[in-house]
């Protein structure tokens, strides 16, 4: 009985093996992704001002070419920068990635904190403390950081925004790179 079930057991694993279809190192990768958010930009504003787009830019190419998410749903509030941009870039909700707004109160502080606060950094490429940010207080990984993951650290990962929080919190922790406007500077 003890041979048959091994037998039963060999013979299944060895045609679950023989059944993949691809191996990996056939998987054709792509070369660039880009992902863009346009806060508070609505949905629907895509197909509402679609004939006003040009034919062969931007949003066009986007809603053609690309992948634009129709059938979701917001299961939190509030509906802000940095709750939305990690939520999206997560894939979780702000009660597990940890971020719960721009701002919020810290009781082990006993005071407001901001979302991508971190004064064990020091500003690069400015003499301000804008730059005192990272991603510390979110608590999960990101698509950013799995993807470094997943090519062995190979790929590049850099987060561009006008404020820190939407260039740091998409761009994760293991970023190469975040980009954002200095307003004190104009750097």
């Amino acid at each position: 009985m003890q041979r048959l079930i091994t037998f039963i057991l060999f013979t299944f694993f060895a045609l679950t093996v023989a059944g993949q279809n691809e191996p990996a190192a056939s998987i054709r990768r792509p070369k660039l992704v880009i992902g863009i958010v346009v806060d508070q930009m609505r949905w629907d504003f895509l197909y509402r001002y679609y004939d006003k787009y040009l034919p062969g830019g931007g949003f066009k190419r986007l809603l053609g070419e690309g992948f634009s998410c129709e059938n979701t749903m917001i299961p939190y509030t509030p509906t802000i920068t940095a709750c939305g941009h990690t939520s999206i870039y997560t894939g979780s909700v702000p009660a597990i990635h940890g971020i719960t707004g721009n701002d919020w109160f810290d009781y082990d502080k006993n005071r407001i904190m901001y979302c991508s606060e971190d004064d064990s950094v020091r500003t690069v490429g400015s003499n301000t403390t804008a730059g005192e940010m990272s991603p510390r207080n979110l608590l999960v990984t990101t698509i950013s950081d799995e993807l470094r993951l997943a090519t062995n650290f190979h790929s590049k990962v850099i987060g561009i925004a006008i404020k820190d929080r939407g260039a740091i919190l998409p761009a994760g922790h293991s970023a190469n790179a975040a980009y954002w406007y200095d307003s004190d500077t104009g750097d």
